[in-house]
């Protein structure tokens, strides 16, 4: 009996046993700051491969467990790994991976806690670029990035990207754009070559304690993009499609649109301008109705209105006679007008395909991606279709080693129209469109009002096509784009190969090869039928290549001495950059086809040209970096480079930069150590030194000269075209930063707000040569004078207003304030500065002051433009006033001189002013993000405040010269007048600006205030329950809009176009109604993943 007792006691123990070792868990994974259940995240029990997925209520059930307390590893896309020991019942927290990737940031050479960051840089993620849904990668910094400016003057597809200024202008002529880095190496091939789904992250290095490692190239700040890798996941693909429409977006500005009103404003002009000369109101009258048709006596040519027999167009009140029917005919053609900007600009389709696929496992993780996007413009003849494709490797071969491959190519095929050639050019679409009066034909009508036709398509009326004449603007713009092409091609691959090797725990040896590879191809027709039926048409074409190869050797070690407090990460490296630039075209004409713009085609031997250059430039340098961290409380860094340029003649080529930083994380410390709200909250500065090389041409240093041979004396001759300088070398910038950085309330409040100074000396400038020399204004001498300095703070804050498992919602705001001074200047120029036609530059101003008349508004009495004039009184030391020319025979000391400021009603005698400066006194951006259960709303705006900008469209627009046949402003109908004698605008007559035609003047000064919405999306994501049966990882459908509105001072003034000072001609008088205008992108969309 006692053994029957045991026995079973004994199988009773063993089976417990087993069941106890084949336990079974059950638990519930949930996200630790909202609540909500993870579907699909994997729960492994450690060291073996047995493991579940979560339902979609975030459960799981593990059975048969080794044993008791057995490690479960459970992981998530986009939250933290966790380990714990498993339980029958469990509810295991997982956190945002997000936190993580806030602290870690890409920088110089590699990455870094931002903790322990002692620059200053702005970070971008791929979740703000993915929500943008935009085709550029600049596109993606707008508003977001504090101390970046952007100037955007192009809206045309095929534009190479908007322009991108860090922390103010440092140089007077030495580019002050940006350095691209693209995965650790120099780019070149442009920003919007890059497809924007291939991004993970977009990091601006704005001060020298981030960017100095770089030496020249980082002096005006680094872009770093980092593509996107292989994450710790199983495949996953992705899909993304989006269709839409393009749509001009900058409204036109408020110009007369009815003909009839047109005709009126005219014949105003005329009658009042008789009047001004003398002539009776009869005469004035009679003359003005003799003139108004008439092209040849000063006319708008063209009759598009039909009149009772016997009857005046504009009767004696100058209003159209009311008789008058729109439409009229010779008898051979009808005349009405047509709106040439309605018939030229019109919506272009959208379309764009993104699909990736990536993964990881232990050893290897691979990310590959296709992409094509098609783009039509918003004129004929206009679009981009660009086609890309990446394949990014990273293999660790051995425990020791690990290689990476990083390849991509990207095509695109071309077309653009002809516009931003000179301002008020016929040929010029945009300007043509913009400006042209409302009275005009587009077309050449049949006598029965049809529009004719020749060989199946339209006729255009160029002025001289039919029996009237018209003025002012000839040809027809909107003509040649149909006929005229403009295509490009260009390929382009980029690759970039290294191998990581690790002798010995805590150092990695690198060496990294990364090339880029541009060709182009471009074909320009310019049709008989259209621009060139002088020439029988005409073709060019071209070809470029460049070609760059960076090669870096690094060294980096870490440690941290053994878990002490004290730890170290030093970087010793080379670098090394080639590029070669080549370009060959040519063009003729006599086309024998007229729609091939080849030059096999064009027979012309006459105006035939052909031209080719080879350029090639070089920089390398050895650097060294070392950082202390100590307690991960002390934070100090340091580097070193030694650069040398290609630019500069031997003997000038080398230069020596670096810099300091120093970051001290307080809230560490023990009398902050109690403030639970505060998660991080750290002080730092830096110091740094850098070098900017990039002046013009590749080789500033060697006179250059342009050959040409003379083949009727049989000589060959010179012309000098540039100047070298061989004692020319680096333009220096010296940067001081100093600010916090924090996260506050579990990161529900993080931001920074900082300090700088750049100042630039020794800088690289072009200076004239007295005419004496000889060498004529067109060759100047670069030199190095001279300093200027940028200071000014920016402030960056986001904050998480809501965070609960059915709504998050977020808002972010920067901005910044700076301040540009010209400290020194060449000595020849220290006393009066130099003086240009709209601006100065002077020792105490900015690099953006204005310079031109002031307007001193309008003589009541008559109307007449007033300016302001400063008159010098000259007396000698008995206060007898002299003449000046007596006062100088005297000399200084032996007269007293004072100024007096008048008017006078012509501009050539007045006398211009300083108006101040151009730059704005705050920029910056912000947005907000809403989620509500599946839906999604993200806002992206930027502004600016405090600045001017030159309106010179608007002052063409007010016919500050003759401008027949070209469109006017509304304002011009409140011109002074007998019964208007309060207005601000002269009368309304020929030269009523007193002769000011192109000059500047202060009276277009406009504030550059705006405020732009840059993007708007609405998205909604399908809940996972409904999409697990098709093994759906995740859908989103969405409504973006890009580039949605601008608001500024005047209706049709962009002051993102510049941030110069512009003139009639040039700057917003140029980009506002001559250049492509800016486009508007509304699209629909969904994003899926298996």
């Amino acid at each position: 009996m006692g053994k029957k007792i045991l026995m079973f006691l004994a199988c009773a123990i063993m089976s417990a046993g087993i069941a106890f070792a084949q336990q079974q868990v059950t638990g519930t994974v949930i996200d630790s700051e909202t609540g909500e259940p993870l579907v699909g995240a994997t729960v492994k029990v450690k060291g073996t491969t047995q493991g579940v997925l979560t339902d979609m209520d975030g459960k799981f059930t593990l059975k048969n467990l080794p044993s008791r307390g057995s490690t479960l590893v459970v992981t998530c896309m986009g939250m933290k790994p966790v380990e714990v020991k498993s339980a029958a019942k469990m509810t295991i927290n997982m956190e945002s991976v997000a936190t993580d990737l806030q602290d870690v940031m890409v920088v110089a050479y590699g990455t870094a806690k931002r903790s322990a960051f002692t620059g200053s840089a702005a970070v971008i993620g791929s979740d703000h670029i993915e929500k943008l849904v935009t085709t550029s990668v600049s596109n993606a910094l707008q508003g977001t990035a504090p101390g970046v400016q952007f100037t955007d003057n192009n809206g045309d597809p095929t534009s190479s990207g908007i322009g991108i200024t860090v922390r103010g202008i440092g140089s007077i002529n030495a580019s002050n754009s940006p350095l691209v880095v693209l995965d650790g190496s120099p780019y070149e091939g442009g920003l919007s070559s890059l497809n924007p789904a291939d991004v993970e992250s977009i990091t601006v290095l704005k001060d020298a304690s981030s960017a100095a490692i770089y030496g020249a190239r980082g002096a005006n700040g680094v872009i770093l993009v980092t593509t996107k890798k292989g994450r710790d996941q199983k495949a996953e693909i992705s899909f993304d499609a989006k269709w839409g429409s393009n749509s001009a977006m900058v409204p036109r500005y408020d110009m007369i649109s009815d003909p009839g009103q047109y005709y009126e404003m005219f014949f105003k002009r005329l009658y009042n301008s008789n009047i001004n000369s003398g002539m009776s109101a009869s005469e004035a009258y009679a003359d003005a109705n003799n003139r108004l048709l008439d092209a040849n006596n000063g006319g708008l040519g063209y009759q598009v209105y039909t009149l009772p027999k016997g009857e005046n167009l504009i009767g004696t009140n100058f209003r159209l006679n009311p008789h008058a029917q729109l439409g009229y005919s010779d008898g051979e053609f009808f005349y009405t007008p047509d709106d040439w900007y309605d018939q030229a600009i019109h919506n272009g389709f959208r379309q764009e395909y993104n699909i990736n696929l990536s993964g990881a496992s232990d050893r290897l993780s691979y990310y590959a991606g296709v992409g094509f996007l098609n783009n039509e413009g918003i004129v004929d003849n206009s679009g981009l279709k660009r086609y890309n494709g990446r394949v990014n490797v990273d293999y660790q071969a051995r425990n020791w080693l690990r290689v990476t491959s990083n390849m991509n190519y990207t095509y695109s095929d071309s077309q653009q129209p002809d516009y931003g050639t000179t301002w008020g050019s016929s040929g010029n679409m945009f300007y043509a469109a913009n400006t042209v009066a409302p009275i005009y034909p587009l077309y050449v009508r049949n006598a029965d009002g049809s529009i004719k036709t020749q060989n199946g398509v339209p006729v255009y009326d160029s002025g001289t096509t039919t029996n009237f004449k018209r003025t002012g603007m000839t040809g027809n713009a909107i003509r040649d784009n149909v006929y005229d092409r403009t295509k490009n091609y260009r390929d382009m691959f980029n690759g970039n190969w290294s191998a990581v090797i690790t002798p010995v725990t805590g150092l990695n040896l690198t060496a990294n090869i990364a090339v880029t590879s541009v060709n182009s191809r471009g074909n320009q027709l310019y049709s008989a039928f259209g621009s060139q039926t002088a020439t029988d048409g005409a073709a060019s074409a071209s070809h470029g290549r460049t070609f760059t190869v960076n090669n870096q050797y690094l060294a980096n070690y870490k440690t941290d001495f053994n878990g002490s407090k004290h730890s170290l990460d030093a970087l010793l490296g080379y670098e090394q950059y080639r590029l070669k630039s080549q370009s060959i075209s040519g063009s003729s004409d006599h086309l024998f086809n007229p729609f091939v713009g080849e030059l096999n085609n064009a027979l012309g031997k006459e105006n035939r040209s052909v031209g080719s250059y080879t350029q090639n430039y070089m920089t390398e340098g050895v650097f060294v970096r070392a950082q202390y961290d100590y307690d991960d409380r002390f934070f100090v860094d340091g580097s070193y480079r030694r650069d040398a340029c290609s630019r500069f003649a031997p003997g000038h080529r080398w230069g020596n930069f670096g810099s300091a930083g120093f970051a001290w994380a307080m809230n560490k410390e023990e009398f902050l150590q109690d403030q639970e709200w505060i998660d991080l909250l750290k002080f730092k500065a830096s110091y740094g030194l850098q070098g900017n090389e990039g002046l013009g041409s590749y080789y500033v240093y060697a006179d250059m000269y342009s050959p040409s041979y003379n083949p009727t004396t049989g000589e060959y001759s010179t012309t000098l075209t540039q100047k070298g300088n061989d004692e020319l070398t680096w333009e220096k910038i010296h940067s001081i930063n100093v600010g916090f950085d924090f996260n506050f309330f579990k990161r529900r409040l993080n931001g920074s707000v900082e300090y700088f100074v750049k100042k630039t000396t020794d800088m690289l400038f072009y200076k004239d040569f007295p005419l004496s020399s000889g060498f004529g204004t067109d060759v100047q001498l670069p030199v190095n004078v001279g300093s200027m300095m940028n200071h000014g703070i920016e402030v960056d804050l986001e904050g998480v207003l809501v965070r609960t498992k059915d709504v998050e919602w977020s808002l972010n705001l920067n901005f910044t304030h700076y301040k540009n001074k010209i400290l020194k200047l060449d000595p020849a120029y220290a006393e009066e500065g130099i003086k240009y036609s709209n601006s100065i530059l002077r020792e105490g101003g900015s690099i953006y002051e204005t310079y031109m008349l002031k307007y001193a508004g309008v003589d009541k009495s008559c109307g007449a433009a007033l300016y302001y004039k400063d008159v010098n009184h000259y007396f000698d030391l008995q206060g007898n006033e002299i003449s000046q020319a007596s006062a100088e025979e005297l000399g200084k000391g032996k007269y007293s001189m004072t100024t007096e400021r008048v008017t006078t009603n012509t501009a050539d005698d007045a006398t211009k002013y300083e108006c101040g400066s151009t730059l704005p006194k705050l920029f910056g951006g912000f947005g907000t993000s809403l989620r509500v259960k599946d839906f999604d709303l993200s806002a992206s705006l930027s502004y600016q405040l405090g600045g001017q900008v030159y309106d010179g469209a608007y002052q063409a627009l007010m016919w500050t010269q003759d401008q027949k046949g070209s469109n006017m402003h509304k304002d011009l109908l409140n011109a002074w007048s007998p019964t208007n004698p309060n207005s601000n605008i002269p009368l309304w007559k020929d030269d009523m600006w007193g002769a000011l035609s192109q000059t500047n003047c202060d009276y277009f000064l406009t504030n550059s205030n705006y405020l732009s919405l840059n993007n708007l999306t609405l998205g909604y994501t399908f809940p996972k329950a409904l999409l697990s049966k098709a093994r759906i990882g995740s859908l989103r459908v969405y409504l973006s809009g890009q580039n949605l509105a601008v608001v500024s001072a005047r209706k049709g003034l962009d002051p993102r176009t510049t941030l110069g000072i512009g003139s009639m001609t040039s700057g917003t008088g140029r980009y506002s109604t001559g250049y492509y205008t800016p486009v508007r992108s509304i699209v629909a969309g969904f994003s899926v993943k298996f």
